[in-house]
């Protein structure tokens, strides 16, 4: 499933499409998604304007000049691309999928056309009014974003403050932290030299207050997120940017999916694979500790 760089990846390949443009057409070839595309999905966004394309955690939200709000989850293959009205049938940028998967094009006012295309359908799209949007059960009770102001270590710490569970585990509660998944998770974990067997209470000291742990975790988080978004995400097998190339990240990989390789630090340790809660987690026993 895309994370956090992923759908920040998508949304700014989207936003120079969509933002201050209108919403002309709606065509949903498709209502079976994750959950059935509401009946007054097109009436509620033909003609309204984009005003703003954002991303909460793992959803893109488009700010719609009507007080709704789009939210869009790209699920487990879900990708967007961009085409143009004028010239039927030539794109912008090459197709990423096969057209049978498309199920809902918007046609805006510049003369371009974005497609979602999902050949598993577990994508979703749902109208919420800008009034309700914290009160929505998909983004309620989510936790801070990693790249924004207010995620650092005393929140972090706090967060972990008392957990038994394990410190891979608790980075992937979407209470605790917003975006992070199995990949950057194992790759931060790499970074900051911490064992995601480690319980998530060695964050904090008896007061919940941050050690060094928890401060170097929030620097290799905040690194590994900002280089995977600069490569346009990682791309192991659906995910594309809306131009239709792969993502570059996975070429960079320290650990994730490098079972059996020496570890890059020159510790003379070897790369492992564990499973934690059904998920594979990749890191080197002889430098997390």
């Amino acid at each position: 499933m895309p994370e956090l760089p992923e759908v920040e990846t998508v949304r700014r390949g989207l936003a120079p499409a969509m933002e201050g443009a209108r919403v002309d057409k709606v065509e949903v070839r498709h209502r079976g998604l994750r959950w059935p595309i509401a009946r007054d999905f097109e009436k509620r966004i033909e003609g309204k304007t984009v005003d703003g394309l954002g991303r909460r955690a793992k959803y893109l939200t488009a700010d719609l000049s009507s007080g709704d709000v789009l939210v869009m989850h790209l699920g487990m293959s879900g990708s967007f691309r961009i085409g143009n009205d004028a010239k039927p049938g030539v794109y912008y940028h090459e197709k990423s999928k096969s057209t049978a998967h498309d199920h809902v094009v918007f046609h805006m006012s510049n003369g371009k056309t974005i497609t979602f295309n999902d050949p598993r359908r577990f994508g979703s799209m749902k109208l919420v009014a800008r009034a309700k949007i914290d009160a929505e059960p998909l983004l309620r009770g989510l936790g801070p974003e990693p790249l924004g102001n207010e995620f650092d270590a005393a929140m972090l710490a706090a967060a972990c403050a008392g957990k038994k569970t394990s410190l891979k585990a608790a980075l992937l509660d979407q209470r605790v932290v917003a975006g992070l998944g199995n990949i950057y998770v194992c790759e931060a974990l790499f970074r900051a030299h911490l064992s995601p067997k480690r319980s998530a209470s060695t964050i904090a000291d008896r007061n919940g207050k941050p050690n060094a742990r928890a401060e170097a975790l929030i620097d290799a988080i905040r690194t590994v997120l900002e280089a995977a978004i600069k490569a346009g995400g990682s791309s192991l097998r659906d995910h594309r940017r809306t131009d239709g190339s792969l993502g570059d990240f996975q070429h960079t990989f320290l650990v994730y999916d490098r079972e059996g390789q020496p570890c890059p630090t020159g510790c003379k340790g070897t790369v492992k694979r564990i499973v934690q809660a059904g998920r594979s987690t990749f890191y080197c026993p002889s430098c997390q500790k």
